[in-house]
């Protein structure tokens, strides 16, 4: 199977960098976007999940999040440092699907990742299903 694929979106390099350094280091393939312009830009059918920050220059996370809703239905990981119930409700509102507090863990974040491509092609039948992609108890 090919690797897959992950957009990461936010104007922070650095962020960038440690996101990239630690998802290819499981095994994924990583894309960058510095902002929402960006993202719309490279997008595409082979993307697999976005991690999206909400706070960026230009158009906001939320704006890019429903943008991106009309091009692909890859699930989307917010990842930002506004954390109120009403941030939340319009991340969700917006068209994500999971929500993760900066600073983060990056046992976390990978595990996030794992359980929201899991979701979307274990469960909904867009792969075969592994033996390997479960824990054994």
């Amino acid at each position: 199977m090919d690797k897959r694929q992950i957009l990461v979106v936010d104007d922070e390099d650095e962020i960038r960098e440690v996101i990239r350094i630690l998802l290819e280091s499981e095994g994924f393939e990583i894309r960058e976007a510095r902002d929402g312009d960006e993202a719309l830009q490279m997008v595409s059918p082979q993307t697999d999940l976005i991690i999206l920050d909400v706070m960026m220059p230009g158009i906001t996370g939320y704006k890019t999040c429903q943008l991106l809703r009309e091009k692909t239905i890859a699930p989307i990981l917010f990842l930002t440092a506004k954390t109120r119930e009403s941030d939340l409700t319009m991340g969700f509102s917006s068209g994500g699907d999971d929500y993760l507090a900066k600073p983060f863990s990056y046992t976390e974040l990978v595990a996030r990742v794992k359980g929201l491509l899991r979701r979307y092609y274990v469960y909904k039948g867009k792969d075969t299903l592994e033996r390997s992609s479960y824990i054994q108890i």
